[in-house]
């Protein structure tokens, strides 16, 4: 299996490394670990959805 760092995620999802790296210490981000002080984080994970967003469709 092929992972990637939160710098990498933060590049291929176009949001901040720091971002990445709460939603990895959150559990947000199946499968994965950390090495030392870096996150790893499997290739073919998709970005989580954030949920600090309202759904915009949601009217109450």
């Amino acid at each position: 299996m092929e992972y990637m760092t939160a710098s990498q995620a933060a590049k291929k999802w176009s949001i901040s490394q720091r971002r990445v790296q709460i939603l990895c210490a959150e559990g947000r981000i199946p499968g994965v670990f950390k090495l030392g002080e870096a996150w790893a984080i499997p290739a073919d994970t998709r970005k989580p959805e954030d949920k600090r967003r309202k759904d915009e469709t949601d009217n109450g």
